[in-house]
């Protein structure tokens, strides 16, 4: 247990935060795995609407420096590529 007050805000500051990019890393991976799931399905409706938002979901947790902007355009790629193969076939 820190004994300074400015450790001490430190430990509160950072279990703050650890719980918020959590919550947002949790969604992102939801929408994530819906999309995939949509394109697995082939579910050509939905797709446009659930790909807007896991990328949006991909975007924010990027801006936040929850993953790194590398990751996001790896896995926006891959799901875009796997969306334009289910509207073709």
């Amino acid at each position: 247990m820190p004994n300074k007050v400015s450790a001490r805000k430190r430990v509160r500051q950072n279990e703050a935060r650890r719980v918020r990019n959590r919550a947002t890393r949790s969604d992102m991976r939801s929408a994530v795995k819906s999309a995939q799931a949509a394109v697995a399905e082939k579910k050509v409706e939905l797709l446009p609407a659930v790909l807007s938002e896991a990328q949006s979901k991909l975007a924010k947790a990027a801006k936040r420096n929850i993953i790194k902007k590398n990751k996001l355009a790896r896995q926006t790629s891959r799901l875009m590529k796997a969306a334009n193969k289910a509207k073709q076939a």
